[in-house]
């Protein structure tokens, strides 16, 4: 669980132009103000240290950054934020530093790759990303690298791009960046897609070159190849948010807490504009039923790589509809097959082609359907321990009362 603290919500130094949060700014839902000692209350409440965010968490002054983290170090031993890196200054720099901050920077490429991200006019865009590339490069002489979120589309992914991307990603591991994650375009209307979405097979091209590039890099991770190979194999205990069965109304992994101390659900869910209230009760209703809905009405019936993907973030789904699976699905289901076949290559067993999928799939179901969720792996000791003190499923309920539909090594 993170918790994310948004003093000024999605107010920005930039408008990047895909950005999930534009509905809310479009809808005016944008703060002016905030409590600190609300905001601190809050925090406290959900109980658990937290990450400064926006929008743009820089705009918050620098004296009341610096009362959040000195409060922050001292309740919970360090801080976080996320920025695009354009308003980092010598002051932030002496704070991240003081305050044990540990920074995320979102940028998407060198130069006129991270045009999308827009300042108002091509020339102070450049000058925008020029002081996000200079900030990185600091933070990593100054001995603080900067973990990185990279949104691959049409204007820094596609076919011409990606030598330039790849040489990117090298140079950053050099100057000693050793995280970066990479985060698919969020398609909210339809003038994103025309503009920056890249087709199904674009951007399977894309991701698949991000693999054969992090096989040749060394100490630079990208975190989200890591996730599915960890999916596919059971071991998933460590994953992010868009694996792991999210539900739209509570978003279990991140803890929003806005400027006045509300509480609020991951932004990514937000498609009317509105940030509504988080829900108290979690519920898995979109995953029981995207395992039973067939894949041509929206659904995920009969997909090898259900338990690992489940239908991924309800913010990516088919039409905005959250109950639908994610408008991505092909591509992962191709990047799936993809790092399945490199695991097979290399002598291991990938859970999507095993037979004990079926009764992992099932004790989902179950707990799913008694308000409860948890990793793969977490399911499968739960698996190892019934069987081993003697008890066991419901009767036919693993092997035949629970329609499947596929054989072991189905296409997916």
């Amino acid at each position: 669980m993170s918790v994310e603290l948004r003093p000024l919500g999605v107010a920005c130094n930039i408008q990047c132009q895909y950005c999930y949060q534009n509905p809310q700014r479009d809808a005016g839902n944008v703060p002016r103000s905030y409590d600190i000692e609300a905001m601190k209350a809050a925090v406290e409440r959900e109980g658990g240290s937290f990450t400064l965010f926006g929008g743009e968490a820089l705009l918050v002054p620098e004296d009341d950054l610096e009362a959040l983290w000195a409060w922050g170090l001292e309740r919970y031993g360090s801080n976080g934020i996320q920025t695009n890196g354009v308003l980092i200054n010598d002051e932030h720099i002496r704070m991240f530093r003081q305050y044990k901050v540990e920074v995320g920077i979102s940028i998407d490429g060198p130069g006129e790759l991270n045009d999308a991200r827009w300042a108002g006019t091509l020339a102070r865009t450049r000058e925008a990303t020029a002081k996000t590339e200079a900030a990185i490069e600091r933070l990593c002489r100054e001995g603080m690298p900067p973990s990185l979120i990279v949104t691959p589309h049409r204007r820094n992914a596609s076919a011409d791009k990606l030598p330039t991307m790849h040489d990117w990603m090298r140079r950053l591991e050099a100057m000693g960046v050793t995280s970066l994650r990479l985060h698919v375009l969020e398609v909210d209307g339809d003038d994103v897609g025309v503009a920056y979405a890249l087709s199904t097979d674009e951007n399977f091209v894309a991701f698949r070159s991000f693999i054969a590039l992090e096989a040749e890099l060394t100490t630079l991770h990208m975190d989200l190849f890591d996730d599915m190979r960890n999916l596919l194999m059971g071991t998933d205990d460590q994953t992010t948010c868009v694996w792991n069965a999210c539900d739209p109304y509570t978003t279990r992994a991140v803890r929003g807490v806005e400027g006045h101390g509300q509480s609020s659900n991951c932004g990514r869910t937000n498609k009317e504009g509105i940030d509504f209230v988080k829900a108290s009760i979690e519920g898995f209703e979109r995953y029981l039923a995207l395992y039973q809905t067939p894949q041509e009405h929206g659904g995920c019936a009969d997909c090898r790589f259900f338990l690992m993907c489940k239908g991924q973030c309800p913010g990516t789904a088919i039409d905005g509809d959250w109950r639908n699976r994610t408008e991505h699905c092909d591509m992962w289901k191709g990047l799936f097959r993809e790092l399945e076949e490199r695991l097979l290559d290399n002598g291991e067993f990938p859970l999507s082609t095993s037979p004990e999928r079926r009764d992992t799939e099932a004790a989902f179901l179950e707990m799913w359907g008694e308000g409860s969720s948890t990793s793969i792996a977490g399911v499968r000791r739960s698996m190892a321990e019934r069987e081993n003190a003697g008890g066991s499923f419901p009767d036919g309920f693993i092997h035949g009362d629970v329609p499947h539909g596929d054989a072991p090594h189905g296409d997916g």
